[in-house]
């Protein structure tokens, strides 16, 4: 039975967590931590009110508690006070869920707050050990300063390693390297019944398939291993206007899916994005001189954007791609991303082109560019084809990520600059996805859970973000965590015990 814990307005007691079982409070559960050796936010803190911080304010939950570990036997003992209490056990590695699923997705979780365990160590072998709190633009950081290494990953610099890595990982490297998951070679995994385990294609390869696109369900990463390349020295960033209206968007768009599926080289990688209703324009990063990218991109542009022109460039290390790309002058972040109030919803597709690609076309210029009273963006990133590395570099069944068949992943992102998110505001990007799949068949489109969208159920949660892969990760839940210790609203179910 899924077990639930509400606050007590005022008190911040807990009700029961399953019937007749006493009732368990906020002093129970921090007295057997603290009994434990493992360090906690003290509530009305300023520590407790930076960890309780949600990243999205429209979606804001409550702890009951939260554990501050800095070694791997604290998370033991954090999970294993959960279970003694029957407290729900979410981790927390950055903060940055867009539906605050590192706070358990709903009030009175125990959260396990990772941030303060930050350290990044390179071996002889070029693996790195990294801690499972520490932020993507810390670990570029140290990798490229201290040891010249980089790993393919995304780009924002306040988002945790773990939540990225455990569900996929996109980002401005993927197309050459593949994604964050494809890095990881080894964890190390706290379990439901407190055990600690490592997992790699040698030990426990089950768990550590399952690790890698859906890790969430199954434990907590204490440790990460993960299989590094030498810094690139010369990368180009560069920006295209594409100058596409309603008359000529679809055509445009049915040129970019030929070209991305079987012309663009590795070492593009590149989204379509549209920040400025209807001003569409492509935002990529080329391995190579400015020269060799604008020669990689021109057939793209000659068949899909006749009237498109270079509006930037500029060629830098890794390092200088990574800032430029993060918006930050800085990206040596230990601290949470600033709070936004957002909702946003994603799609993998195989391509977008037919009646598909008038939908959105139609909905893009006729309905989203007259929503001018909310800061509203999507960005259309490239994510397979023939020389995508996210389609090369393992097979679909390699790993739980569900998503290597398809060519596109999508983000549309509704944000207000000030005050509360609109009721029923959800139904603007509801519509202009629900126009996209219209057309399509139910098994040839899903969504990133790394752009978690706070409107699904569970049931559609798991088809979509899982695939093909749910029944197998259902059976992974049965047996690592059959009594749901690390639920969060869209975690997978176990698998039900068959009856002779």
């Amino acid at each position: 039975m899924r077990t639930a814990l509400a606050l007590t307005a005022g008190l911040g007691l807990a009700v029961p967590l399953v019937q007749g079982r006493a009732v368990v409070t906020r002093a129970d559960i921090e007295d057997c931590l603290t009994s434990a050796g493992v360090p906690i936010d003290v509530k009305g803190s300023a520590d407790w009110q930076r960890d309780a911080a949600p990243f999205n304010l429209r979606v804001p939950f409550t702890p009951v508690a939260i554990s501050v570990p800095t070694t791997v036997k604290h998370i033991q003992k954090s999970v294993l006070c959960g279970k003694k209490l029957g407290v729900k056990v979410t981790a927390k590695s950055g903060g940055h869920s867009y539906a605050s699923l590192g706070f358990g997705g709903e009030d009175g979780h125990l959260v396990v707050e990772l941030d303060r365990m930050t350290n990044v160590t390179v071996d002889a072998e070029n693996i790195a050990t990294v801690q499972p709190g520490t932020r993507l633009g810390h670990l570029a950081t140290e990798l490229y300063t201290k040891y010249g290494r980089a790993v393919a990953h995304g780009t924002c610099p306040g988002v945790g390693i773990s939540g990225h890595f455990l569900h996929g990982g996109f980002g401005f490297s993927s197309h050459k390297h593949g994604l964050a998951v494809d890095q990881v070679v080894g964890a190390t995994v706290v379990l439901a019944d407190g055990s600690v385990v490592e997992a790699s294609e040698k030990e426990n390869a089950d768990l550590f398939w399952g690790l890698r696109g859906a890790g969430s369900n199954f434990g907590i990463v204490a440790s990460w291993r993960l299989r590094t390349f030498e810094a690139p020295k010369t990368l180009t960033w560069f920006g295209v206007s594409l100058g596409w209206n309603s008359s000529t968007a679809v055509a445009g768009l049915e040129a970019l899916e030929c070209y991305a599926r079987n012309v663009m080289p590795a070492e593009l990688n590149f989204r379509v994005s549209d920040y400025e209703r209807g001003k569409p324009g492509i935002e990529g990063l080329f391995y190579g001189t400015d020269a060799e990218m604008r020669a990689a991109i021109a057939p793209l542009l000659a068949s899909a954007a006749p009237l498109a022109n270079v509006t930037d460039s500029h060629t830098v290390d890794w390092l200088g791609a990574a800032v430029h790309y993060s918006f930050y002058d800085t990206i040596d972040w230990l601290t949470p991303s600033p709070q936004e109030t957002f909702y946003s919803k994603s799609l993998t597709l195989k391509g977008l082109s037919g009646k598909s690609a008038q939908n959105f076309v139609d909905y893009w210029f006729n309905n989203a560019t007259q929503v001018t009273e909310r800061n509203w963006w999507f960005q259309l990133d490239m994510h397979g084809g023939a020389n995508s590395a996210v389609t090369q570099l393992t097979s679909s069944s390699a790993t739980s990520y569900a998503h290597r068949d398809k060519l596109y992943i999508i983000q549309f992102y509704d944000r207000v600059s000030e005050g509360v998110y609109p009721t029923g505001g959800q139904s603007f990007l509801d519509g202009w996805v629900d126009a996209v799949t219209k057309p399509l068949k139910a098994d040839s489109w899903g969504m990133y859970i790394n752009y978690a969208d706070t409107q699904l159920d569970r049931a559609t949660a798991q088809r979509v973000y899982y695939g093909d892969n749910l029944p197998r990760l259902q059976q992974l839940k049965a047996k690592y965590d059959p009594s749901e210790l690390f639920y969060y609203p869209q975690s997978v179910q176990p698998a039900k015990k068959r009856h002779h």
